[in-house]
């Protein structure tokens, strides 16, 4: 993937997707979402300074579960169970990446950030041209979602340590070889200094 020329602080969004409390505390060790959590929140923090506008994507249901078809078997299972209830304590984003006022928080009802949502409607509006990417699980919205926005012509950048998967070694094919097609893959730290240098 050919490396964004410039960086524009101005122009580009924080995408901090389905960090909610049921992901982290039943999809991922109790290892890696510490250290995706304390990743995260300090991209979060630079991304402010650095007025990138920040997003929050997660997955809510109404009561009753109506958006979900018997069709879809991953979400009938979700249904069944009763989870992602919007408002539900286990839906909540975790208190460690949490939004801060006036940041959006977009709800789908799928597994990528564009589908069914007004997310791009929102980033043109706003003139986001580059998405950075943080997101559980890399597998489910981290590549559902890379592939949507590149199909609707963003620049793109998904922070790899911000990103983590119940299977670590999917996480590891996905960032060195499947979401470099599509976007830069860089870690938090290197994301940070150019943003630092984006503001000089």
């Amino acid at each position: 993937m050919t490396a964004i020329k410039k960086f524009e602080p101005t122009n580009s969004a924080l995408l901090i997707m389905d960090y909610q409390r049921l992901i982290v505390e039943n999809y991922l060790s109790e290892k890696a979402a510490a250290d995706v959590l304390a990743k995260t929140a300090t991209l979060v923090d630079a991304a402010r300074a650095a007025d990138v506008k920040v997003i929050y994507v997660t997955v809510g249901f109404r009561e009753g579960h109506p958006e979900i078809s018997s069709k879809n078997a991953l979400f009938s299972a979700i249904r069944e169970k009763g989870l992602l209830v919007t408002g539900a304590p286990e839906s909540a984003i975790h208190p460690d990446v949490s939004p801060q006022a006036g940041e959006l928080v977009i709800i789908k009802h799928r597994i990528g950030a564009f589908c069914f949502t007004d997310l791009d409607m929102i980033l043109k509006t706003n003139d986001i041209q580059t998405l950075i990417m943080a997101g559980l699980t890399t597998s489910g919205v981290v590549l559902s979602s890379v592939r949507q926005a590149f199909d609707l012509d963003y620049n793109l950048i998904v922070a790899a340590d911000c990103c983590a998967d119940a299977d670590e070694a999917t996480h590891s094919v996905l960032t060195n070889s499947i979401l470099p097609q599509h976007a830069e893959v860089q870690t938090a730290d290197e994301l940070i200094k150019r943003m630092i240098a984006g503001t000089n």
